[in-house]
């Protein structure tokens, strides 16, 4: 018996920020009982554009202003999401940059908090010419990845 294809759509909104040492904003977080690795952003909200999703994100996440916001890449393939069995995602990533002052930690370690519990969160820069995008949790990160390192940013 066929199974019926995804009738649903899951869209996310990311953000490449990258700084004066060419480096790359990443996160770890711990969020529905699993670790990731990824470019920071989150889910499209019903009315919301895709850069106010991103604004609002910067704001909820790490209390920061974002600016010079730019498209980069927008899914354009099949993905089903990895957390919802009948949804189809779809991502879409922005180059911008952070405005200053920066208002939340930086961290240099991965995972730098002290228990893996739901909606723990740390931040670090990672150089983009030793990014490694098998570092990274979700395929699509994973894809942006590798563009970034053959693209000048």
């Amino acid at each position: 018996m066929n199974q019926a294809p995804p009738t649903k759509f899951t869209i996310r909104v990311y953000g490449i920020f990258t700084n004066d040492q060419n480096e790359i904003l990443i996160t770890d977080e711990f969020q529905l009982n699993t670790q990731m690795t990824k470019f920071p952003g989150g889910g499209l909200h019903f009315g919301e554009g895709t850069i106010d999703c991103l604004k609002r994100e910067m704001r909820e996440e790490c209390q920061q202003e974002i600016e010079c916001i730019k498209h980069f890449y927008t899914t354009d393939f099949y993905q089903k999401a990895l957390f919802y069995d009948d949804h189809q995602l779809l991502s879409i990533y922005y180059t911008a940059k952070l405005k200053p002052p920066v208002n939340f930690r930086i961290s240099t370690e991965p995972f730098d908090f002290k228990v893996m519990e739901n909606g723990n969160q740390s931040f670090r820069w990672v150089k983009l010419k030793t990014l490694n995008p098998d570092e990274l949790t979700f395929p699509i990160d994973k894809l942006v990845a590798k563009l970034l390192k053959r693209t000048e940013i």
